[in-house]
Order: C-alpha cells, then sequence, then structure tokens
C-alpha cells in the first residue's frame, strides 16, 4: 500500500538534485557572464591602461563608467517592460540577453584591436558602452533568477550558483587575465574574453524563460485610481528620476570632455549629490507610491467612479512601470519595510566600505610583494570566497534562509577583526595558526610564517564573505515580486552599492589619521548593526510565518 503523500526528498538529495537541473547550469554561466564585464572594465582594463602609458588622472576619470552599475535601477523598468522588437518572442528575459550579451562581447573584440594611447577617446567611448550593457544584463539576469526558482532549482540555490559564477569570473578576468597579458599581450586576452561573452549568448539561447505577462488585472489594479492621481504621480516621480538621471549623465560628460584642472570632484559628488539621489530616486518615489496605494486601498476616490480602460493605455503602463513596482513593495512589507531598507542599507558595509583600500594595505602598510599579494589575494582569495558561496548554498538547505542570513551577518563582521590583528603584527593569526596545525599546512607548498599569516586572514575574511555574499543575493530575491523583479531588485542592490560608495571617504580619512587596526574594529562594530537588524527580520518572519502558514510557504 502506498502512501498518499510521498515523503520529501532528503535535504543534501534536493541539493544535488538542483545542482544537477537545468536552470542551476544555466545560472553558473549567466553569473560569468555577469561578473566577467564587471572584472573587466572595472578592473584589469586599469593595468592594461597603465601599460599603456595613459595617466593615472585619466584612470580616474575612466571609472567613472562604473556610474552604470550604482544607477542601473533608473533603466530597469524599461527592462522589465518594454519588447524589443524582432526578438521579444524569445522570452521576457532571453530577448534582452541575447542581443545585451552580443553587444558586450562585440566590443570587447573591438577594444582587443585599438591601441588605448592613440585612441582614447574611441576607447573610452566603447568601454561606456560596455558597462551601460553589462549593467542593463545584470537587471535582466536578476529578474530571470527570481522569475525561473522552483521547487528544484530554489532561489536560494540559483543565488548561491549565481555568486559562484561571479567570482568564477572575477578569477578569469582578474588573475587569469594578468598572468595571460603577460605572455600574450591584452589585446589577446580581451579578444578572448569577448569571445566567451559570445558563448553566454548561446546558453542565453538555451535557458528556459517565463512570457510576456498579459496584465489581465490591469482593471483591479487602477480601479478606483482617477487619471489625474495617476497623472501627478507619474510627474513627480517622472522629474524626480529625470534629474537624478540628467545629474549622472551631466557629471559623467563634464568630467570625461573637461582639462584635468577644470574636472570635477567625483569623491564630492558622491558625498553630496549620492544622498540627494538615494532620496529622489528611492525613498521619495516609495512614499509616494505608498501613499497613493493607502489611499487606493481605503476607496478614497471610489465616489468619483472613474472607468478603467478595457487595454491599457501609455499613462497606464507608465503607472504600472514606475509606481506599481515600488508601491507592490512598501505595500506588501509595510512597516517592516524600514527594516528590510535597514538591512539592505548596513548589511555589506564591513568589507564593501573598505574593499578600495585592500591592495593599500598589503602593499604599502605590510609591504608584501606583487606577487605575494597576487597569489593570497587573487587566486587563494577567490577560492575561498567561491568556498563561501558552496558553504552559503548548503546553509540555506539544513538551516534555511533567515538563519543562513544572520549567520554570515556575524562572521561577516567578526571576519574584520582578523584584519585588525593583522595590521598590529598578527599575534592572535600566529598563535591560532601554529596551534591548528594551519601553517604547518601552508608551509608545504613553501610559505613562511609571514605569508601564511597573510593567508589565514584572507582565508577567514573571504570565507565569510562569499558565504554573507550567497546569503544576501537570496535575500535581496526573496523579497522581490516576480511581477516586478527587475524594478525592484535593480533598486535594492543599488542601495547597497551607493552606501558602500558613500563611506569610502570618510573611511579613507580615518585611516590616514588613525591607521588601519582602529578602523576595522570599527567596521567590525558597524556589521553588528546588520547583525541586530537580521535578528528582528528573522523575529519578524518567523512571527508571519505562523500566522500565514500557506503564505510562508
Amino acid at each position: 500500500m502506498t502512501s498518499e503523500n510521498p515523503a520529501k526528498p532528503g535535504t543534501f538529495k534536493l541539493l544535488a538534485a538542483a545542482f544537477t537541473h537545468r536552470k542551476t547550469g544555466v545560472m553558473l554561466v549567466l553569473g560569468m557572464a555577469a561578473g566577467l564585464p564587471n572584472v573587466l572594465l572595472l578592473g584589469s582594463l586599469y593595468a592594461w591602461l597603465g601599460e599603456a602609458g595613459v595617466n593615472l588622472e585619466t584612470m580616474g576619470v575612466f571609472s567613472l563608467i562604473g556610474l552604470a552599475y550604482a544607477f542601473k535601477f533608473l533603466w530597469s523598468p524599461v527592462v522589465d517592460r518594454v519588447r524589443l522588437p524582432g526578438l521579444w518572442r524569445l522570452g521576457r528575459r532571453r530577448s534582452w540577453l541575447v542581443p545585451i550579451q552580443a553587444l558586450v562581447g562585440i566590443v570587447l573584440i573591438v577594444l582587443s584591436r585599438l591601441d588605448p594611447q592613440a585612441a582614447l577617446g574611441w576607447f573610452s567611448l566603447l568601454a561606456g558602452m560596455a558597462a551601460f550593457a553589462a549593467a542593463t544584463q545584470d537587471i535582466a539576469i536578476d529578474a530571470w533568477r527570481v522569475e525561473v526558482a522552483d521547487e528544484v532549482a530554489t532561489l536560494d540555490v540559483l543565488s548561491a550558483i549565481y555568486q559562484l559564477g561571479f567570482r568564477l569570473a572575477t578569477l578569469m578576468g582578474g588573475a587569469l587575465a594578468l598572468v595571460l597579458a603577460a605572455r600574450i599581450g591584452w589585446p589577446a586576452v580581451y579578444l578572448a574574453m569577448g569571445c566567451f561573452m559570445l558563448v553566454a549568448m548561446l546558453a542565453s539561447w538555451l535557458a528556459p524563460d517565463t512570457p510576456f505577462e498579459e496584465r489581465t488585472d490591469h482593471e483591479a489594479a487602477l480601479a478606483g485610481l482617477p487619471p489625474r492621481v495617476r497623472a501627478i504621480a507619474l510627474g513627480l516621480v517622472g522629474a524626480l528620476w529625470g534629474w537624478a538621471l540628467f545629474s549622472v549623465i551631466s557629471f559623467m560628460v563634464r568630467s570625461l570632455g573637461a582639462e584635468p584642472a577644470l574636472r570635477p570632484s567625483s569623491t564630492d559628488f558622491i558625498k553630496v549629490q549620492g544622498p540627494l539621489i538615494v532620496i529622489a530616486t528611492v525613498i521619495l518615489p516609495a512614499i509616494i507610491a505608498a501613499v497613493i496605494g493607502h489611499w487606493q486601498r481605503s476607496g478614497r476616490w471610489a465616489a468619483e467612479g472613474q472607468p478603467v480602460a478595457a487595454r491599457p493605455n501609455p499613462l497606464d503602463h507608465a503607472y504600472r512601470a514606475l509606481i506599481e513596482p515600488l508601491g507592490e513593495l512598501v505595500g506588501r512589507l509595510r512597516w517592516a519595510a524600514i527594516l528590510v531598507f535597514g538591512i539592505i542599507l548596513t548589511y555589506r558595509l564591513t568589507d564593501s566600505v573598505w574593499g578600495p583600500f585592500a591592495l593599500p594595505f598589503y602593499l604599502q602598510e605590510l609591504n608584501y610583494s606583487n606577487d605575494e599579494v597576487a597569489f593570497a589575494s587573487k587566486f587563494f582569495g577567490v577560492g575561498m570566497t567561491m568556498a563561501g558561496i558552496a558553504l552559503g548554498a548548503v546553509a540555506f538547505a539544513v538551516i534555511g534562509r533567515m538563519a543562513t542570513l544572520f549567520f554570515a551577518a556575524f562572521i561577516s563582521a567578526v571576519s574584520n577583526l582578523l584584519y585588525a590583528d593583522l595590521a598590529q603584527g598578527g599575534f592572535w593569526l600566529d598563535k591560532f595558526g601554529h596551534s591548528s596545525g594551519v601553517y604547518w599546512l601552508f608551509s608545504n607548498f613553501g610559505t613562511d610564517d609571514r605569508l601564511s599569516r597573510l593567508l589565514l586572514a584572507i582565508t577567514g575574511e573571504n570565507l565569510a564573505g562569499g558565504f554573507a555574499g550567497a546569503a544576501f543575493t537570496a535575500y535581496l530575491s526573496s523579497i522581490t515580486s516576480k511581477s516586478h523583479a527587475a524594478v525592484q531588485f535593480s533598486l535594492l542592490a543599488s542601495l547597497t552599492f551607493l552606501v558602500g560608495s558613500l563611506g569610502r571617504a570618510a573611511i579613507g580619512a580615518r585611516i590616514d589619521t588613525y591607521g588601519y587596526a582602529p578602523v576595522f574594529y570599527l567596521t567590525a562594530a558597524l556589521g553588528m548593526v546588520a547583525v541586530v537588524l537580521c535578528a528582528l527580520e528573522w523575529l519578524r518572519t518567523a512571527r508571519a510565518a505562523r500566522l500565514n502558514p500557506e503564505a510562508a510557504g
């Protein structure tokens, strides 16, 4: 006699099935496709420019192309709703991924044929175009991950595999690119990386996808919402987003087109305009959307009896693309939105805020050689990050998403204490390394105590960073609605990026004044803010699951 309800597969059987699933294989390739242009355009490119004799001032201006990643949410509604002519039949996300990946691959190949010194203008234009395209690709990939998750290829597993692919691409476009460039030159490296992006485009053709939504809920969503109210809301949000986009574009144009002495300060722009842009593009539109949603649910305009068109008009389409995603997020989370935004603002602060100072810390402060840092940070460190991501995937299946999020926040904060000890001579690192046998293990590969100390610190920090990265990506994906995945995820992820950028000037000043060790103690303490917020969120979600088990499931 068979049971009416078959037993649920065990945790590790489910995890093994997920890693052999078609969607997870595509997710790995898409993660690499997202990570490769990121590291090539925002990292390795500057090694090529330096080798070509481009000065540091010009390289600093080049870094402005990274703003495409910070403000990608400004055009995320286009990716979410617009059907590309002739391509939309490929699927809702494939129709964007295929041409975007082709464009990135072709631009990288064209860059490989240019001399950065002799054709600097074309070089910067193409690099900026590739960064914009790569940021757009990220919007589509983030939305695809949320939409195709199922009970086997779960959202947590897909998020972990995305991080794994991203880190593999970081290793390929960073450490491997440096090694190959010394032997075959940068043009050949960028030619090979461009060809890889074309291969990733072919993988996107095979990706399962979701069809474009026919908005059958159109009338219900807009019922009781007069056209004049929609027009006012759109006007306000459009003006706020338009101002933010104009500010970013005009700053980039003034910086790239001006003489070095007349260029505006990027630090001042991020410090002054950054918070205003966050307020204009996220906070104020979210408040507007939440207030209108509340009035709509309360029947404020019911007496006006405004009819809703059977088919959405351009005003309705614009409202659904710009206002509704924000309103849905805040309306669903309600007051918990404050807690959620608090987690987003603080979760990755411990590592993102001091990341740019890592190489000066290793090279100038601790006097490690370039080869030692390349081995420890690029090869060994990336391996430890990928191991942390894999542990995160296992933790999702064993202890659950919120427990993983909480634990990852804690170890991410504590790992900064390893660097504080490293900055002060490594007394506790040496004590643990000798007593545990870790230094003996490292010595079998030709390292001394000094290099082993660096490897041990990087082991702890990168394991924690990979673990936290997988946990955070899964958490962001979990609070994103499938119907508004592109806009909501881009908004939330951009908040994290912007806050890290805003804090770096202050961190740099503190390092100059107090040294590295006190700053690492400070970042560890800041990380505990995220730990407390994650604990509160864990309690909130657990309570919500008890009150509504069906919705939680």
